[in-house]
């Protein structure tokens, strides 16, 4: 039996709208999450879906970032899916787990979509990463604690992120959509 991935197809649903420039990256997320039932899986090669966290602060004006160990970059904080198909779940998740910090809650749906290919390394090939990002909010406690997987974590000023051509292109993105919501 096929696991129900109504919610995220509603989401998406309730996206496409507010994004309209992006319906060409919806269409992929769109046909992606109907393609196999094994979308929510890292076993399925091609690709999966993951979650992540634009980790704002208490006031909304700092972002959380994570120097992703594997990849050498800066990053927001997020992970597989691992079968879990409640991609806001597994955003918080993995930012609790990334970061360490208390009281973190999702605010809303959908906030940002990404389709990026991810390098292979070791027994793993080549693979699309299916990424749906969600706002998660600190709480007034914003202590982080840096983990395995990254070499440091910093909170920046979301206009920094946006202004910064060091960064990821979609950290930008992200930055310039959260700057036009406050």
């Amino acid at each position: 039996m096929r696991p129900d991935f109504s919610m995220l197809s509603n989401e998406f649903e309730a996206y496409a709208p507010k994004h309209p420039e992006e319906v060409e990256t919806l269409g992929w997320f769109q046909r992606f999450l109907g393609s196999a039932a094994g979308v929510f899986e890292r076993s399925q090669e091609f690709g999966h879906f993951t979650g992540s966290a634009w980790l704002v602060s208490a006031d909304g004006m700092r972002v959380l970032l994570m120097h992703h160990r594997k990849l050498g970059r800066w990053l927001q904080p997020g992970g597989h899916a691992d079968g879990e198909v409640d991609l806001a779940r597994v955003a918080l998740r993995e930012a609790q787990e990334e970061t360490g910090v208390a009281g973190l809650r999702v605010e809303g749906g959908i906030f940002d979509i990404d389709r990026h290919r991810i390098p292979a390394r070791a027994s793993e090939p080549d693979h699309w990463h299916y990424d749906v990002r969600y706002v998660i909010r600190a709480a007034q406690d914003e202590r982080f604690t840096i983990n395995p997987e990254s070499h440091a974590l910093a909170w920046r000023t979301v206009a920094e992120v946006a202004n910064d051509e060091s960064l990821d292109i979609s950290l930008r993105r992200m930055a310039g959509k959260w700057l036009a919501r406050v």
